[in-house]
């Protein structure tokens, strides 16, 4: 209920006070699992993802929001779970592959961070490895100007996100090689279609 809840909120302030174009919506699996990776250039990135698709989306959330147990009971309302970065965290591996194989949505960022530049950065194989272990396909995202939102520029630019065409991962879980280069193939197919909206 807390997750509906906040999607319509969402669904008022990112579309009809910041007027988002919504592109490839058609290309969101209505239902089965599949993996949802975007770009990330602010901290409203999470929920403008998810916000003009019908399917609810898990996320990873870096462990140091749930310190806090307001935040912890936010984050879990919302479908985050925990994520230690800089390292790789086995449980939250697991927590994704069962989100998967639940026939759920895993939305993630395959750069691993946010970018605060602007630019898109180099993938982490994590995101091929999800992929390879539950064969479930990956939706590459572009999410275009969110960075901007209450910038000094601009108080409420013009946003965009485009949903593009399922990729597929065929390749070995320890075929390091292999993983590295589709995490970079889903990152350039990001950078197309942020590149198409602009």
């Amino acid at each position: 209920m807390f997750y509906k809840v906040f999607k319509v909120l969402c669904r008022i302030w990112f579309g009809l006070v910041l007027r988002t174009r919504v592109i490839g919506a058609e290309n969101i699996p209505k239902s089965g699992a599949f993996i949802l990776a975007a770009n990330h250039v602010s901290n409203w990135d999470p929920p403008f993802l998810g916000t003009f698709i019908e399917r609810e989306v898990c996320y990873m959330g870096k462990e140091e929001l749930f310190k806090n147990p307001i935040m912890a009971a936010i984050c879990r309302g919302l479908h985050v779970f925990p994520v230690k970065r800089g390292a790789a965290d086995k449980t939250a591996i697991k927590t994704a592959v069962k989100i998967l194989k639940d026939g759920k949505c895993l939305g993630i960022f395959p750069e691993g961070t946010r970018s605060k530049t602007g630019k898109l950065g180099k993938a982490e194989a994590g995101v091929s490895l999800i992929a390879a272990m539950t064969k479930a396909p990956i939706i590459p995202a572009a999410i275009v100007n969110t960075e901007k939102i209450f910038s000094s520029e601009v108080k409420l630019p013009r946003l965009a996100v485009v949903y593009g065409a399922p990729l597929h991962f065929t390749g070995s879980t320890k075929d390091r090689d292999a993983l590295n280069a589709f995490a970079q193939s889903v990152m350039t197919e990001i950078t197309k279609l942020k590149d198409d909206a602009a």
